[in-house]
């Protein structure tokens, strides 16, 4: 009898720890959209995947619902096709009126002209961001704050090309994103190379870690500025990958779809951009960034693809990992179609390039767009996660894009082509 009551209280504890025990496997194998396969590595915050609802109100709740809210004031198809019959840009301002735009174009005075429309759409972004930002709090305002990283990268980029081209500063910072401005941006232009960009002007903003692969003393020149760009790309684009790892659950999930596919239609861009250059295999390499559909072995992505069997994924992950075997054959790339060939092997890029005639890359922006905005109109279809935020950022920034195109088509009289690069976005 003593024995027995001994062997109860032992029972009962391998009881209790059997389901923690099987909870925690459980998390163990969470899906990797950029592999398309499971990760049998445990990640940092996946532990609370599918569990968001509990407490992501309690911080994030009203800024999601005012980022939905938001969304709703976009540009519908009926907007763009009443837009698109407009003969001068003040009837443009008229249309605009009875949208989220009208408060901001109600006061210019006439005539208009693309640049004010432009400036006062984007005037309308940054407010409603700088809203968000102040009511948010960690790990959103962290988030919130990267995706103004790449607006950086391109305001610094702007400003050292037209000072290399003798161009004003005041006139280069008119130009500028307003959400990619920091302090010392203006003194961008007395840096002769990158080490002294680094030195006197980045290492008190964001993008000094991105800086370390990318410091030379070679003078700035047109290739050298255009490697550091995507170098610091490269860079942004990995942290934040990483970042939205830790958070986990639905934010790693969506995001990490989001960001593979910016980070492919730049390895794409960067290889045709490329072509008849100096830049040789080696180097176009090294601007790919380490992660996307790309970066991972094909047929392990075709064996995930159509095996469903968990144990069976995880063996072949160990085994083959991730090798770039996409980033390997744009690097040897010389001409459009070679590029095309290599991409038609993925099935998610083969609608893209089935849209394009061989030796055609003039509508590939537009086509990688419309792709982009559906994946970011899908973000909106789940709930309690960041991702919303980046979605909509995104969608907003591709109708300014739109009504810059539609302005400059009706200022020029050149109607005919309004519709080559408007990408609808509902």
């Amino acid at each position: 009898m003593d024995a027995e009551r001994k062997a109860r209280p032992q029972q009962a504890a391998r009881l209790e720890e059997e389901p923690r025990r099987g909870a925690r496997l459980s998390f163990h194998l969470v899906r990797d959209p950029i592999s398309c396969g499971w990760n049998s590595s445990r990640r940092e915050g996946s532990a609370m995947y599918g569990f968001e609802a509990l407490t992501f109100n309690v911080h994030g709740g009203y800024l999601e619902a005012i980022v939905r809210g938001h969304r709703s004031g976009l540009l519908t198809a009926a907007d763009y096709n009443n837009l698109c019959q407009c003969e001068t840009l003040d009837d443009i301002k008229m249309h605009l009126s009875a949208t989220e735009y009208g408060p901001y174009l109600q006061n210019e005075p006439s005539p208009l002209h693309t640049t004010t429309i432009v400036e006062k759409c984007t005037l309308k972004l940054v407010d409603e961001y700088k809203h968000m930002l102040c009511q948010a709090t960690e790990p959103l305002s962290t988030f919130l704050e990267y995706i103004t990283y790449g607006y950086m990268i391109d305001n610094v980029v702007l400003i050292v090309t037209g000072t290399l081209h003798e161009r004003d500063v005041q006139e280069l910072l008119e130009k500028c994103h307003p959400l990619g401005m920091f302090d010392s941006i203006a003194t961008l232009a007395v840096a002769q190379n990158m080490r002294e960009l680094y030195r006197l002007v980045l290492v008190d903003t964001p993008l000094a870690p991105y800086f370390s692969e990318c410091i030379t003393s070679e003078d700035l020149d047109d290739m050298n500025i255009e490697i550091m760009r995507n170098t610091l790309y490269k860079a942004y684009l990995e942290d934040f990958y990483n970042f939205c790892q830790k958070l986990g659950g639905a934010t790693a999930e969506i995001m990490s779809d989001l960001l593979a596919f910016e980070a492919d239609r730049r390895a794409v861009n960067i290889t045709i951009n490329s072509i008849g250059t100096e830049l040789t295999r080696d180097d176009r390499r090294k601007l790919y960034s380490n992660f996307g559909l790309l970066y991972v072995f094909s047929s392990f992505y075709h064996i995930v693809r159509f095996i469903g069997g968990c144990l069976l994924i995880l063996q072949i992950n160990i085994l083959f990992h991730r090798y770039p075997y996409g980033h390997e054959e744009l690097a040897v790339c010389e001409d459009i179609d070679q590029v095309r060939g290599a991409m038609e092997k993925y099935p998610p890029y083969q609608s893209i390039f089935a849209k394009l005639s061989y030796g055609e890359s003039q509508m590939l922006d537009k086509a990688f767009y419309e792709e982009e905005v559906k994946r970011l109109c899908l973000a909106f279809e789940q709930q309690f996660h960041y991702a919303v935020f980046f979605a909509y950022m995104r969608l907003r920034e591709q109708e300014i894009r739109n009504l810059m195109w539609i302005s400059e088509c009706v200022a020029q009289n050149q109607k005919s082509r309004i519709h080559d690069s408007v990408v609808f976005i509902f």
